[in-house]
């Protein structure tokens, strides 16, 4: 990150003597922060006052940053001088790159450890958008106490009796998609993307997430869309955005990470990870341009993504979906999810990965307790589901390849959400332990537009 100040070296010097005392200040409160800390704010400056310890807490972003919040989530700074980078240098790296051994961070999240169900930490704040032109990393912030209560996980009464389960709706068939090129298929699913009827992954074919995509537009539209008029369909991307595919130069941020060598199955050897960052930078950009990261490779061939300056290209899938979402339709046969205004209109759908049969999602009707970004996560193996061997409370750190993404909208049947994912191409095609899966960016999307007590209805 490029820091810009505003005053000469003298200046400089003095508030890095100021932050210097604020830190040694601070120790007393946060007992973590080391004494070379340097406090700079989200605009770049250095922190000109000491925070009380009373007011602000000291966490970590998904960069591997520690961050001083305050009790509404704020960002009040960020610690420079002795962050991952620092003491990875001097942590002798292990053998085995899969795993990293005895992280040391300097800080403790006990959010939902204790509460005895495995769902992300309690946090909220700004979501991130993976449209936007430079990546940013998206900061764990956290409610402040006396805000959220955990629901009793006995309590059904939010739940409907069965003959008042919601019932679902028709959709107009979509037209029979024909021998296409790769490249009519990408403006195809671009355009869909852009709508807010997303096809999950863009990666150039046909399937069910498309065709599914198609009917929840035309039923919002009233229109129908022919997918094998591709005249008509870049004609359309013209007023959305323009051409579906487009150039990108690498920056320095997108090179540097920090990633991940890999991402191991076994969930004990997640939790012992720092972070469960990326694991590579055409990771990261599939995922900022929701892109199938094999699709990235073959619009680039011969491409080295980690290096600064290179342009390269990528899908252009436009601005964010808006607007106010007050009713969700969770279709478990469609494997699909519906959000709809106050007034009925249906105004998004997104492909999901529905429950399974051993770990089903709930039926009937639930609301949104909460929005999460960037959340820890707890697993408790005497809650939900066994995982390989492992039989003790495990906590994993944040990160788009943690179990549930970047984003978790808590549900208020406990242990159940709505969330994200570190696999967007499974997304409609495999099973989830329960809970209703998009893609990272999907998810980010929805959880902008949806507020605490939004209904979310699970139709069998």
């Amino acid at each position: 990150m490029t820091f810009v100040f505003r005053t000469g070296f003298a200046l400089f010097a003095a508030a890095s003597v100021l932050a210097l005392a604020s830190a040694a200040k601070a120790q007393e409160g946060f007992g973590r922060l080391p004494a070379n800390a340097v406090l700079v704010t989200p605009q770049g400056e250095i922190l000109d006052y000491t925070p009380e310890s009373g007011d602000v807490r000291m966490t970590r972003d998904s960069r591997g940053r520690t961050v001083l919040v305050d009790a509404w989530g704020n960002v009040v700074a960020t610690v420079m001088g002795s962050g991952r980078q620092q003491r990875d240098a001097q942590r002798p790296r292990p053998r085995n790159r899969d795993v990293y051994t005895n992280p040391d961070y300097g800080y403790s999240d006990p959010a939902f450890t204790d509460q005895g169900y495995s769902e992300p930490g309690d946090v909220t704040g700004s979501i991130p958008d993976f449209r936007e032109t430079t990546p940013r990393s998206v900061e764990r912030e956290q409610l402040p106490d006396g805000m959220y209560s955990p629901p009793d996980e006995n309590d059904m009464a939010a739940l409907p009796p069965e003959d008042a389960a919601p019932q679902r709706e028709s959709l107009p068939a979509a037209t029979r998609i024909t021998k296409k090129s790769s490249a009519e298929i990408t403006a195809l699913q671009v355009f869909l993307d852009r709508e807010g009827f997303s096809p999950g992954v863009i990666d150039g074919k046909t399937g069910s997430n498309v065709t599914k995509a198609i009917e929840a537009w035309q039923k919002a539209t009233g229109e129908t869309l022919d997918p094998n008029n591709t005249d008509d369909i870049l004609e359309r991307l013209r007023f959305t955005g323009g051409l579906p595919i487009t150039t990108y130069t690498i920056t320095a941020a997108d090179a540097a990470g920090p990633y991940v060598a890999s991402i191991p199955e076994d969930y004990a050897h997640k939790a012992v990870l720092p972070h469960l960052s990326f694991t590579s930078t055409t990771e990261m950009l599939g995922e900022k341009f929701h892109m199938d990261e094999a699709y990235l490779r073959e619009l680039n061939p011969g491409i080295d993504f980690t290096i600064p300056g290179t342009i390269i290209k990528v899908i252009n899938p436009g601005e964010a979906k808006t607007g106010k979402v007050a009713r969700i339709v969770a279709d478990k046969y469609r494997k699909q999810v519906f959000a709809y205004d106050e007034a009925g209109t249906l105004i998004a759908a997104y492909p999901a990965t529905i429950g399974s049969s051993d770990t089903p999602s709930p039926s009937g009707t639930v609301q949104v307790d909460r929005i999460a970004l960037n959340p820890g996560y707890t697993y408790n193996p005497k809650i939900n589901f066994k995982q390989g061997e492992n039989d003790k409370v495990l906590t994993l750190q944040p990160g788009p390849n943690g179990p549930v993404g970047t984003v978790w909208i808590a549900l208020s049947k406990p242990t159940y959400g709505i969330h994200g994912t570190p696999e967007p191409s499974k997304i409609g095609k495999t099973q989830s332990h329960g809970c209703v899966r998009l893609t990272n960016w999907d998810a980010t999307e929805l959880a902008k537009m949806v507020s605490v007590g939004t209904t979310v209805e699970f139709i069998d």
